[in-house]
């Protein structure tokens, strides 16, 4: 049986000593935030045995001024003093080149935009790092993410985190039953007020300190200018659906569905504006034409050719072991998407497509498609290929100028 979830049993007084239903050794991800240090003196105040372990996964540039590792250890090594518990920093830069960033770039190679939060999730924090833990004798492992894990009748689910504006459960959702049974979300029922009211009255040193956004632990990096140390990028006309170039990309990789910023076309109006009233509407990156090497854009935030009707979705991971029955269900496309309901259609070749009752905006390939019940994340795949929702309005295709 899991500990009884941290939240639940916190008091407004901070210095109050909560002993668990069971005491375990536990390694918590120190990453230098305020989730993960909340989350450390939740667990020790529950009375277990807590170690924090600082986990290092990127190297080549550490003096890049985007580069935080060193003051996030500092921070951690801070937090660990205050708390009263030892800290490690191991190293699993090796790994997470191997097992995360090598499928990053092919993916983006491919025209594709991938998650690596996902990806390093599955294979970093609860693969490398989990095993690190055992290893050391722990027997669970715990994070600053904002979710839950319940255990019902032997089986674990994952469940949302209560604050719903920072919910992590899409971010988790290809962990497994192994990964789960010895996994603890201590910050995972609080919302995030609490856990910075917490830190404040705790005495934490990071208290104040701003959440990361950058990509998975490579840090807060302009993205294009980090892709194009990594990534070959070939100049090229950008089209609307009318087939008229308006502009010229940068390299087809550094632009993703539904990109407004950085296309360099604000000036350009559309055509007929006067009848359309469009004349001052953005412009939205709706296509690849990988062959061609052309971007695809469309002017509007609602363009038909940014709304699909269905996905398909492959490389499944489910937490129960296996996909669910064909059903109604609930999905995310994306990260703060709220919840969209769905039919879920699981295919033969173990794929999937989702059938959406509304209009889903800039479905991304590469992105993942998560599937929920209510609460509990069941799990998803990496969506392959968007189906327009009016099939007669999608971007026609990019024509070669007249006379070429």
């Amino acid at each position: 049986m899991l500990p009884r979830p941290a939240g639940r049993t916190v008091a407004s007084n901070p210095r109050r000593i909560i002993q668990p239903v069971k005491r375990e050794r536990i390694v918590i991800g120190l990453s230098g935030g305020v989730d993960s240090a909340v989350g450390a003196w939740l667990l020790k105040q529950q009375g277990h045995e807590v170690v924090g372990l600082f986990m290092k996964n990127w190297e080549g540039d550490d003096d890049d001024a985007y580069c935080s590792a060193n003051v996030d250890f500092v921070d951690a090594a801070a937090v660990a003093d205050v708390i009263g518990i030892e800290i490690e920093h191991v190293n699993f830069a090796a790994e997470y080149r191997e097992r995360v960033f090598a499928e990053f770039l092919r993916e983006y190679r491919a025209g594709r935009t991938p998650n690596p939060d996902v990806l390093c999730n599955a294979e970093i924090k609860f693969k490398a790092f989990l095993d690190h833990a055992l290893r050391l004798g722990a027997e669970a492992i715990a994070t600053g993410h904002y979710a839950r894990v319940r255990e019902q009748a032997g089986r674990f689910q994952l469940l949302k985190g209560l604050d719903p504006l920072k919910d992590q459960s899409y971010f988790l959702h290809r962990l497994t039953q192994a990964q789960l049974s010895r996994t603890r979300f201590p910050v995972g029922e609080l919302p995030k007020t609490e856990v910075r009211r917490l830190a404040a009255e705790i005495g934490l040193p990071n208290a104040q300190k701003k959440d990361s956004t950058g990509i998975c632990f490579i840090g807060e990096r302009p993205f294009r200018e980090f892709l194009n140390r990594w990534l070959q990028h070939e100049p090229g006309p950008i089209r609307d659906e009318r087939g008229r170039t308006l502009g010229r990309h940068v390299g087809l990789s550094f632009y993703t569905l539904g990109q407004r910023q950085g296309l360099g076309i604000g000036g350009v109006k559309e055509r007929g504006a006067a009848r359309g009233g469009a004349e001052h509407a953005p412009w939205y990156v709706a296509g690849k034409d990988l062959q061609r090497n052309v971007l695809q854009v469309v002017q509007g935030h609602d363009h038909a050719a940014l709304l699909s009707r269905a996905l398909r979705a492959d490389d499944c991971s489910w937490v129960a072991g296996a996909p669910p029955a064909a059903g109604r269900h609930a999905a995310k496309s994306r990260y703060r998407q709220a919840d969209a309901a769905c039919a879920f259609v699981p295919q033969r070749d173990g794929s999937f497509r989702l059938e959406f009752d509304a209009p889903q905006w800039a479905v991304t390939p590469g992105q993942s498609a998560v599937l929920y019940d209510g609460e509990v994340c069941l799990g998803g795949g990496v969506i392959q290929a968007a189906e327009p929702w009016a099939t007669d309005a999608a971007v026609s295709e990019a024509r070669e100028p007249v006379g070429k």
